[in-house]
C-alpha cells in the first residue's frame, strides 16, 4: 500500500490535478488577490516558449529524414503517407467545425484581467490573405525565422531538410542524424525536468485563474473535452470503420469489434508505440493482414499517424482563440491545419502534445498563456487520442494490404537483405 502511495505522489499527472485544486482553493479564498501568483505561471510558460522552437524543429527534420529514408518510390510507402496524411488533415478539419459550432471557448469575460491571460493578439490589425500566407510560409532567411519563432517557416524548412538528409549517402548523414536524436534526447531530458514546475506552475495559473473569472473557465475547459470526446468518437467509431468497409476485404463493424483490444491497451498506456505489439498482433492474427504490410505501416503509423493528436490540436487552437477573442481568418485557418498536421507528424519522441500544441497556437497568433489549464486533463484527453490513433494506424494496414500486397512483401524482402 505505502509503495503505490509512494508512485501516486511521484506521478506529475497526480501532482498536477493536486495543485489545480489547491490553486482552486486558493482563487476562490482570495478573488483577485490571488494575482500574486501569477508570477509563478509566467516562469512555467517562459520555460516551455524556450524549448518549444528547438524541438519543433529537431523532431520534424528527424522524422522527415527517417521517412525519407523508406523506399518512398514504391506504392505502399506513397499510399501509406498519403492515408496518414490525408487522415490528420481531414481531423484537423473534422475538429475545427466542431469547435466553431459548439463554441467551447465563448462566453468568457476577460475585461478586468491583469496577469493571467495576455490580449496583446486579440486587436491585431488586418491578417494577409491566403496567397500572402502560402508565399510567407517561404523563409527567405531561417535564422531569422527562428529567432522570430515563425513556427510555419520553422516547419517548412526542416521538413525539407530532413527529407534533403534522407537522399544523402546514409554512410555520411548518418553522423549527424545521430546526432539530432542526441541532442533530441537531450531536450526531452529538459522538458521532463521542465514539467518537474508544472505543478507549481498550474497552481499559480488556476490561483489566477479562479480569482478573475470565478468558475466560468472550467466550465469551458469540460465544454472543451466534451466537444473534443466527441470528435476522437465519431472520427474513431464512424470515419475509420466507414474507410475500411469501402476500401478494404473486411466489414466495418468486423473492424471495431476486433480493435477493442488494442484500443483498451492504448487507453491504458496513453503510448502508439507501447501498444504496438498488441496492434500487429491483432492486425495479423484477427484482421488477417501479412506481416509484410503490418512490419512497415504499423511502426511508421506509430510514429507519424497522429489522428487523434490533430483533433487535439485543432480543438485547443480553436478554443484558445475563442477565449481571448483572436478573429480567425481563413489564413489563420490554414496556419491551424498545416502546423498541426506537421506538428503530428513531429509528435514523435516528445513525452506529450503540450509542447507541440505551442507551436500550433503560435502559428496564428494565439496566446498561449492558459494553455497549462488544460494540464489537469491532460492525461484523459491523452488517452482518448492515443487509442484513436491506433485505430488509424489498424485501419491504414487492412487497406493497404488490399491495395498493395506485393509492394509490402518486396519492401519486406528488401528490409531482410539490408539487415543480413
Amino acid at each position: 500500500m505505502s509503495s503505490k502511495l509512494s508512485s501516486l505522489k511521484g506521478n506529475i499527472g497526480f501532482q498536477v490535478m493536486i495543485a489545480m485544486v489547491l490553486g482552486t482553493a486558493v482563487g476562490a479564498f482570495m478573488g483577485q488577490d490571488a494575482a500574486m501568483f501569477a508570477i509563478l505561471g509566467d516562469i512555467f510558460i517562459n520555460a516551455v516558449k524556450m524549448l518549444v522552437v528547438p524541438i519543433v524543429a529537431l523532431s520534424i527534420i528527424a522524422g522527415a529524414a527517417n521517412l525519407g529514408s523508406t523506399p518512398s518510390a514504391g506504392k505502399i510507402s506513397i499510399g501509406t503517407f498519403g492515408f496518414f496524411l490525408g487522415t490528420s488533415t481531414l481531423a484537423v478539419l473534422f475538429s475545427i467545425a466542431l469547435c466553431d459550432i459548439f463554441q467551447p471557448g465563448i462566453g468568457l469575460d476577460l475585461t478586468g484581467v491583469k496577469g493571467m491571460f495576455s490580449n496583446e493578439y486579440a486587436d491585431k490589425g488586418g491578417v494577409p490573405g491566403v496567397a500572402a500566407t502560402i508565399v510567407g510560409m517561404i523563409p527567405t532567411n531561417i535564422f531569422q525565422s527562428l529567432t522570430s519563432s515563425n513556427i510555419i517557416q520553422i516547419l517548412v524548412f526542416c521538413l525539407f531538410f530532413g527529407v534533403a538528409l534522407s537522399k544523402v549517402d546514409q554512410q555520411r548523414a548518418k553522423p549527424l542524424l545521430d546526432g539530432l536524436n542526441t541532442l533530441i534526447d537531450a531536450l526531452v531530458w529538459m522538458i521532463n525536468k521542465v514539467m518537474c514546475i508544472a505543478p507549481i506552475g498550474v497552481f499559480g495559473l488556476m490561483a489566477n485563474a479562479i480569482g478573475n473569472f470565478g468558475f466560468d473557465l472550467l466550465e469551458n475547459v469540460m465544454l472543451l473535452f466534451a466537444v473534443y470526446a466527441g470528435a476522437i468518437i465519431i472520427y474513431g467509431l464512424v470515419f475509420f470503420p466507414i474507410l475500411v468497409h469501402f476500401f478494404s476485404n473486411i466489414s466495418g463493424k468486423e473492424f471495431l469489434n476486433v480493435m477493442k483490444k488494442p484500443q483498451a491497451v492504448a487507453l491504458s498506456t496513453s503510448s502508439s508505440m507501447a501498444t504496438l505489439p498488441v496492434t500487429m498482433e491483432t492486425c495479423e492474427n484477427e484482421l488477417k493482414v501479412s506481416k509484410a504490410t503490418s512490419s512497415f505501416v504499423l511502426p511508421l503509423g506509430a510514429t507519424i499517424n497522429m489522428s487523434g493528436t490533430a483533433i487535439y490540436y485543432g480543438c485547443v487552437a480553436v478554443f484558445f482563440a475563442q477565449v481571448f477573442g483572436v478573429d480567425l481568418d481563413a489564413s489563420a485557418y490554414m496556419a491551424i491545419i498545416l502546423a498541426s498536421t506537421l506538428g503530428a507528424i513531429g509528435q514523435a519522441g516528445v513525452p506529450g502534445p503540450t509542447f507541440l500544441v505551442v507551436a500550433v497556437l503560435m502559428s496564428s497568433g494565439i496566446p498561449i498563456e492558459g494553455l497549462p489549464l488544460l494540464f489537469a486533463l491532460d492525461r484523459l484527453f491523452d488517452m482518448l487520442r492515443t487509442a484513436l490513433n491506433i485505430t488509424g494506424d489498424a485501419a491504414c494496414a487492412v487497406i493497404m494490404e488490399k491495395y498493395h500486397p506485393k509492394c509490402a512483401q518486396e519492401y519486406a524482402d528488401k528490409s531482410v537483405q539490408l539487415n543480413t
